[in-house]
């Protein structure tokens, strides 16, 4: 009884303070503040950096402190290309979506019209092509898919609708034909099939956090290849307060403190302050962290798991390979299998993809190297766009070579910066917390 009382009592604490939500242009020079401060809740530092994730900004410095009853956090966002953000729109969404403390404010995106595939295997050149070509043959429409390959494996979200009526599938036998043959494309394969979609565009962090928990299900981070060079990840204990401290430093890349905190959460860590910052093209990370139930990490075995799934979930968005877009009038038929046959008919793999729609218009982008994961020459990619249309496939111009490759220390460095990161927080962290979070006057 005593217990249910003080789950309610936590509940009206929530509903009494919703977070309060302040946007500052004056205080930085080079970024735009975002502070939030609420009561404490499981999740609300996740859901507050997939909102500006969603937006496509760019956490440049964050603190996060999160002790006792109260949540404070202040990030310096920029849009994509650097600048402080003057989008009146934009400023607006941001204080409607973090002020509420209601995760009803995400939308669908036309999605729960849709029916939705969920796919994990190994993966091998082709792979994509095959899956495409299954539904088009089966008069299935792919209106929005998100794929992402790591370590040998691959995960997809897949949003498809018949291709006469614009609905989702509904007939059951279909259904089961579907899932049968695209167990038999990927070799072992686990699918999944459902008429309801999840809650927001596959163009958002809703779909990459499924993404990631289906990789992580499958175990896809314990398949490394020993000599391929990772993120640097050091977790220690910081046994007087009882908190474990994750240090995370590599090239910095659009969406990387989502995918960080993404996964703590997913594997069931709060994390209770934490800053980050950038320094060029460099992100440095760190976290003091707990699991749900208030203890830190507890094994050797333990810690290696935390540092193997955070280099993993680092990894997996890394855009290897060229960017080519496919841009056409959506009611194309068979589009998708079309240009995908073409890449593997000319050796290509293609470790990342991106579908979506847009009003009339299919926008979708992959990244393909050779079959041995090298580079692609531009003699093929010519044959390509010939083949596929030169009005319509072309490179990327969002793709940028190396952007988000990490940088790995030689084993002299990565002793000495894990020996540094045991002392980091006892002079920065704690200091910058209890300092810039109520009263910051600089970016520095």
């Amino acid at each position: 009884m005593r217990s249910a009382s003080l789950d309610e009592y936590q509940k009206l604490v929530i509903r009494m303070n919703t977070p309060r939500v302040v946007i500052d242009n004056a205080v930085c020079a080079t970024a735009t503040l975002v502070k939030v401060d609420s009561a404490r809740k499981d999740g609300i530092l996740l859901e507050a950096v997939q909102v500006l994730t969603d937006l496509d900004l760019l956490i440049k410095k964050a603190y996060i402190s999160s002790d006792g009853r109260w949540f404070m956090d202040v990030f310096h966002v920029t849009d994509r290309y650097g600048q402080k953000l003057t989008d009146e729109s934009v400023i607006s969404f941001i204080e409607r979506s973090l002020g509420t403390g209601d995760e009803s404010v995400v939308v669908s995106g036309g999605l729960d019209t849709l029916t939705t595939l969920e796919l994990t295997g190994a993966d091998r050149p082709g792979l994509l092509s095959e899956v495409f070509a299954v539904l088009s043959d089966l008069h299935c429409s792919v209106a929005e898919a998100k794929l992402w390959t790591h370590n040998g494996r691959i995960a997809a979200l897949i949003f498809v609708k018949e291709e006469d009526t614009g609905l989702r599938i509904e007939d059951s036998e279909k259904i089961r034909r579907i899932e049968a043959l695209l167990r038999n494309v990927v070799r072992g394969a686990t699918t999944a099939v459902s008429s309801s979609a999840i809650t927001a565009s596959a163009g958002g962090t809703y779909a990459d956090r499924r993404l990631h928990q289906m990789m992580f299900a499958d175990r896809d981070y314990e398949r490394g290849n020993s000599g391929a060079t990772k993120p640097s990840v050091s977790v220690q204990n910081w046994t007087e307060r009882g908190y474990s401290i994750v240090n995370v430093q590599c090239r910095d890349r659009p969406k990387l403190l989502f995918d960080v905190i993404c996964t703590l959460t997913d594997m069931e860590y709060v994390v209770f302050h934490g800053t980050i910052d950038t320094t060029n093209d460099r992100a440095y990370q760190e976290f003091c962290i707990r699991h749900s139930d208030g203890t830190p990490i507890s094994s050797e075995a333990e810690r290696q798991r935390v540092i193997q799934c955070l280099q993993a979930a680092i990894d997996r968005r890394a855009s290897e390979g060229l960017g080519l877009e496919l841009c056409a009038a959506d009611h194309q038929s068979g589009l998708l299998a079309e240009a995908t046959r073409a890449f593997r008919e000319n050796g290509l793999s293609v470790t990342r993809a991106e579908v979506s729609t847009k009003g009339d218009m299919a926008l979708n982008i992959f990244y393909v190297t050779d079959a041995a994961g090298h580079p692609t020459d531009q003699k093929t990619i010519d044959a390509i766009i010939e083949r596929v249309g030169a009005g319509r496939l072309k490179v990327y111009d969002g793709y940028q070579s190396d952007q988000t490759k990490p940088i790995q220390p030689n084993s002299a460095q990565e002793d000495s910066s894990i020996a540094v990161a045991g002392l980091l927080y006892l002079g920065s962290l704690v200091r910058k917390n209890l300092y810039n979070l109520g009263l910051i006057r600089s970016c520095s």
